[in-house]
């Protein structure tokens, strides 16, 4: 059985981003363990059926703790002998990376879930942050797998590999006829959640799902809903997150001790029940400073709600500005105020642009189509699915792997 190793900075990633695709491949029939710090996910993760290995990975630069990590998952892969290294999020990937390649891990890929680097930065760091990303896909990555369609583009023009048919647009999704389905979750259960966060059918809510953490912008966002709040009594803000001790921004904990002092705001914390919560809102709102390809946008669009999101890399390719929602610029009260108050006072916009949402989503944001690409990339590199056709054909299938493998160097 071939083996894979997947690494990400913490547990609620796995949870929140990874989960999917792992047991997609577990049901391929591989050998699937998952290498990230423990936050206290690990138990409900381990009853779901994954093999967690518990790696403290910091996600920030530290390099005594960054050392003690590569020592770690250097130990771990030459113990275990993956096949495959899948690496996620910024500080594990490079950290998994390196370790990988001191362990001779015969593939390693890294999935960009949105660069580090944006257009939001000073031109130093920026170059900082695009130099330490190039030289690592170049020549620490066999396969480089971008969510975001600006992301892949810029890396086939920067030659971020030297073959660019090592380099991938897988895109985002979510499961858009089960989970995600407004018609999967029933009035019953909105009304149970709209009771235990103490909201009444005759409020109107705003819901923001991520990190609390300041590139989020969720500091312009309590500006803009304090001026919104002033005019509508009935509005409320429902925060869906919360703030964790291994953010290298700790800056969040001030934000929810300003949002325990508004009595429209709701703290709901971090919560696994997305669908049934987003059934509950009328707007979707991600004012973020930098992203790859936002999930959590995508999550309210398969729900058909209405999005008001800032105009950068990724937002702007979920978000059509006046078809599903509205983009403002990032780092700006006004404009996120104006925009929200466009959908608060017009009912039948809201109803429009949610339906254009799902709309949306049902052409462009499959969780389907996303985890058969990666699963074609993990048959091809591990033989695994070439072994399938040689037992179907009961021959040696070199004819077949000649022809799979030629667009896979």
């Amino acid at each position: 059985m071939k083996k894979i190793l997947q690494i990400c900075a913490i547990d609620r990633s796995v949870e929140s981003l990874l989960f999917p695709l792992i047991e997609k491949l577990m049901d391929e029939g591989y050998e699937v363990h998952t290498a990230c710090s423990d936050t206290g996910r690990f138990d409900v993760l381990t009853a779901k059926g994954l093999t967690l290995r518990s790696i403290p990975i910091k996600r920030k630069i530290d390099p005594i703790s960054n050392l003690v990590t590569i020592g770690a998952l250097y130990r771990l892969m030459k113990r275990e002998k993956y096949d495959v290294v899948h690496v996620h999020t910024p500080i594990a990937a490079v950290l998994g990376r390196v370790a990988a390649r001191l362990a001779g891990v015969p593939h390693v890929i890294y999935t960009a879930h949105g660069y580090f680097f944006h257009e939001g930065m000073s031109k130093s760091t920026y170059q900082m942050y695009y130099t330490l990303e190039k030289w690592f896909a170049r020549h620490m990555t066999d396969y480089l797998l971008l969510q975001s369609r600006e992301d892949y583009e810029l890396s086939v023009q920067d030659g971020f590999s030297s073959l660019a048919e090592r380099i991938l647009h897988i895109g985002n999704g979510v499961d858009l006829t089960e989970r995600f389905h407004p018609r999967h979750v029933t009035r019953e259960k909105v009304q149970s959640i709209k009771s235990s966060l103490g909201l009444r059918d005759d409020h109107l809510v705003i819901t923001y799902v991520g990190r609390m953490v300041s590139e989020k912008g969720i500091f312009e966002l309590l500006e803009a809903f304090r001026k919104l709040a002033g005019e509508f009594p009935r509005l409320r803000l429902l925060l869906v997150g919360d703030v964790s001790s291994s953010e290298r921004d700790q800056r969040g904990q001030n934000f929810v001790e300003l949002c325990r002092q508004h009595p429209q705001i709701i703290l709901a914390g971090f919560r696994t029940d997305i669908p049934e919560l987003m059934a509950t809102s009328d707007i979707f709102v991600l004012p973020s400073h930098r992203e790859g390809l936002p999930r959590s946008i995508i999550e309210a669009m398969a729900m058909a709600k209405p999005i008001v999101a800032t105009n950068i890399r990724g937002c702007r390719e979920e978000v059509r500005d006046g078809v599903n929602g509205f983009l403002v610029e990032p780092k700006q009260v006004c404009p996120l105020y104006a925009a929200l108050k466009k959908l608060v006072v017009d009912s039948r916009l809201r109803e429009a642009f949610g339906q254009n949402s799902r709309s949306i989503a049902l052409e462009h944001f499959d969780e389907r189509t996303v985890l058969a690409k990666q699963a074609a990339l993990f048959a091809r590199l591990t033989g695994q699915l070439r072994e399938e056709r040689e037992q179907e054909k009961g021959g040696s299938g070199e004819d077949w792997t000649r022809r799979e493998h030629s667009s896979f160097p």
